[in-house]
């Protein structure tokens, strides 16, 4: 077992979240970061989850991912027990995820929660390393290869589909 500290911490409201909330863990993985994984919920655990919040930045948390659908109150109920960077991740249930998505952005001021697209957990994992390699020159090296890594696929797409032939394609 690691002795290292989390630096994000990937929260969702149950477990039938987790084909989602896993391509967070998964990119966290890839690059090197050290992260931990739980299940609260807002409406079920209002206490506890209270509690993580308040006592996530004395644990070493620098950034807090959370996934919730429906009313989709958990990353809203999060931000407003710390001053943490959180990011919401709306999952898809009801009305395609509009539903959770529209519950964690419509935040009041001064309750702010980034909110990336529904299901969009690898990006919710992204925004937090690029969060994080703003004071980790090794993380961000890491996440400028991963970009250049994105470009390369695109430049190899395009090269494939240059060799793609129509009777009426010019290129």
């Amino acid at each position: 077992m690691r002795c290292e500290l989390p630096k994000v911490s990937i929260i969702m409201g149950s477990t039938s979240d987790l084909p989602i909330m896993e391509k967070a863990a998964k990119t966290l993985d890839e690059m090197g970061v050290y992260f931990e994984m739980n299940a609260l919920s807002a409406h079920r655990t209002p206490m506890e989850v209270e509690q993580f919040a308040r006592e996530a930045e004395k644990r070493g948390i620098r950034v807090i991912i959370a996934g919730a659908g429906m009313a989709a109150a958990l990353p809203g109920v999060i931000a407003a027990n710390t001053t943490l960077p959180v990011i919401g991740v709306p999952i898809k249930g009801m009305l395609d995820g509009l539903d959770a998505l529209l519950s964690i952005v419509q935040m009041p001021p001064g309750i702010p929660v980034a909110t990336v697209g529904v299901n969009g957990a690898q990006n919710a994992a992204l925004l937090a390393i690029q969060i994080l390699s703003s004071s980790d020159e090794v993380l961000a090296m890491r996440l400028k290869t991963y970009k250049e890594g994105l470009k390369e696929k695109i430049v190899k797409a395009n090269a494939e589909l240059a060799e793609v032939k129509y009777e009426f394609k010019v290129n």
